[in-house]
């Protein structure tokens, strides 16, 4: 694609201004503005057992190599004094309602990922893109003492790319004018979309970088990758067309629960997934939503940490259906059992499964 073709496909977005806001370790900076003490301290966030898992961590655990969703045992092998604290989601949203009503003074445009990042389009604005993030992130340290890095751009991938540039508090932009060099070197890795499965076809191909995947053709990335080699070859250099959506559609609704000592046998999956049952029903009730339920579904993880998904459209949403795909998952393997979520799948409108974003509730350790 020539640069004139380049440059007619992003002419419709070219004004656009949008902002990503990603907050910097969310849920452990919190931990520690509440326990300045912590402050030169690596610390995490998750399940205090040698069975949970690790939800986030600061910058200071992360030198030792621990990262968000590390069992916690793995990461005091990694970090002996590693400080764990339990999770207080009622703090977490409260700090996040706080941030987004920031947010919503500036656009109404605001579409949220997670309680820790939203992107915002401010086109509408004469204000500079770049002076209303440096902004926003000013009132946001001065409300929550909390550090936010952001990043701008002509659309949504370049944006969340951007956002993540000068991590922690950082703010980086990528003007219409600098896309075409920025894509050259831009690590594959780092477009929307690409998974560990696609990263490591690439990386069979020798391609690491998205100049060398802009020499493929559209007719040869589709042939490689499907319908989402089409979407490669314009993500790759730079365009994107979707837009900020502020009202996201939750396509599930799903609990969690990690065993502090595995399960064994089958009479003992029942009695938990009785209990996991009953939290779900709770936290539908309090959604307050009167969608239809497609499916419901079940995750078991095993002692061997291999997981397994039974899921049935059709059957109804019920104490009864939920231990009969537990039955299923659990003659799976023949083995003990560390995890098991049970969940359900919203009924989704045609019109609407292009702005579609599944929310899960976060594991709740035991």
């Amino acid at each position: 694609m020539s640069t004139e073709k380049r440059a007619a496909a992003r002419r419709g977005n070219m004004e656009r201004k949008i902002i990503h806001l990603d907050m910097d370790c969310f849920y452990a900076a919190i931990e520690v503005r509440d326990r300045p003490e912590l402050r030169s301290e690596p610390v995490a966030v998750g399940g205090l057992s040698t069975r949970g898992v690790l939800t986030t961590c600061n910058y200071a655990a992360r030198a030792f190599g621990i990262h968000s969703a590390m069992p916690t045992f793995m990461a005091l092998r990694k970090c002996p004094h590693l400080i764990i604290v339990p999770i207080r989601f009622d703090v977490y949203r409260f700090e996040s309602k706080r941030i987004r009503s920031i947010m919503q003074e500036y656009t109404n445009l605001v579409e949220p990922l997670s309680l820790d990042e939203a992107y915002l389009d401010v086109s509408d604005s004469k204000r500079s893109v770049t002076t209303i993030a440096q902004e926003i992130r000013r009132r946001i340290r001065k409300t929550t003492g909390l550090v936010a890095s952001a990043g701008v751009a002509p659309n949504k991938m370049l944006a969340k790319i951007a956002s993540d540039w000068k991590k922690p508090n950082g703010l980086f932009r990528i003007a219409s004018d600098e896309i075409d060099l920025f894509m050259t070197d831009l690590p594959v890795s780092k477009i929307w979309g690409i998974g560990k499965k696609t990263a490591e076809k690439l990386l069979a191909k020798e391609i690491t970088t998205c100049g060398q995947l802009q020499t493929f053709s559209s007719l040869e990335l589709t042939h490689m990758f499907g319908k989402f080699g089409g979407n490669l070859y314009e993500l790759c250099r730079g365009i994107d067309n979707r837009s900020v959506t502020p009202n996201r559609i939750r396509k599930s609704i799903s609990v969690e629960r990690t065993f502090s000592s595995n399960l064994g046998s089958l009479d003992q999956c029942i009695d938990k997934t009785r209990e996991i049952y009953q939290e779900l029903q709770e936290d539908l009730f309090n959604l307050k939503s009167d969608r239809p339920l497609a499916k419901l579904f079940i995750k078991v993880k095993f002692s061997d940490f291999s997981r397994t998904t039974v899921e049935r459209a059709g059957l109804e949403i019920s104490e009864p259906s939920a231990l009969e795909l537990l039955k299923e998952a659990f003659k799976r393997k023949n083995l003990p059992i560390r995890l098991i979520g049970l969940g359900v799948r919203f009924a989704i409108s045609p019109n609407a499964q292009s702005h579609q974003l599944e929310f899960a509730f976060q594991a709740k350790v035991h």
